[in-house]
């Protein structure tokens, strides 16, 4: 049985694409740029929001001080979004509960900046005691880097062997590969099986109580 279960939160925990691609829309809108239909943004998301924002600007336009700009904007308008059409994914409140009951630890590790991954953490999942949420911070280096993971070991030390790291991209499979932990790739988030196999998974699951039976 695993000992701790570190989950990424966006396209794994929750389904935010719709409240993510307003965002970055609003964004893009305030600054003069076109917009992008929400069903492209799955392939836009994943390795935080600066990245994001580089991302649905056009290539000549995607200066640093632009990004800053628009991160300006988008933040202004998830702050007071971030919950308007997210939710989390069927099965993933019940999942929470039982691995926390047979006394298996639950951590995030998102790309997204740390105050929006506490307050949805917060919103959606407010009973579960969480053994750490960590979301981008200033001079940490994003997934796949996995300081982040390192960050949550050195809050709840837990040998490797019994960590258990779920997400939904090969950046998160790149990310418990670094780690030196075990993965596992969900199908219902934002990217496709074949990139989490092209990235490695050591599991690949299609729904929560697979993931149960996995961590056990």
């Amino acid at each position: 049985m695993k000992q701790l279960v570190i989950f990424d939160l966006d396209g794994t925990l929750i389904n935010s694409i719709a409240d993510l691609g307003a965002a970055a829309n609003f964004a893009l809108t305030q600054c003069g740029f076109p917009t992008h239909p929400i069903t492209s943004y799955p392939k836009f998301v994943g390795s935080g929001v600066s990245k994001l924002l580089e991302r649905v600007l056009p290539e000549s336009s995607r200066t640093p001080e632009q990004i800053e700009v628009m991160r300006g904007y988008f933040k202004e308008y998830y702050g007071e979004h971030m919950t308007d059409a997210t939710e989390p994914y069927p099965g993933i409140p019940e999942l929470l509960e039982q691995l926390t009951e047979r006394g298996i630890a639950v951590a995030v590790a998102s790309n997204k900046y740390q105050k929006a991954v506490e307050e949805l953490v917060n919103h959606y999942f407010p009973n579960i005691p969480w053994a750490a949420v960590e979301g981008q911070k200033e001079g940490i280096p994003v997934k796949p880097d996995p300081s982040i993971v390192f960050e949550i070991l050195g809050k709840r030390p837990t040998p490797k062997a019994e960590v258990l790291y779920v997400g939904d991209s090969g950046i998160d499979m790149d990310t418990a590969r670094r780690a030196c932990v075990e993965s596992a790739g969900v199908t219902w988030g934002f990217r496709s099986i074949t990139e989490l196999r092209d990235h490695y998974a050591d599991h690949i699951v299609d729904s929560p109580t697979a993931l149960l039976r996995l961590a056990l």
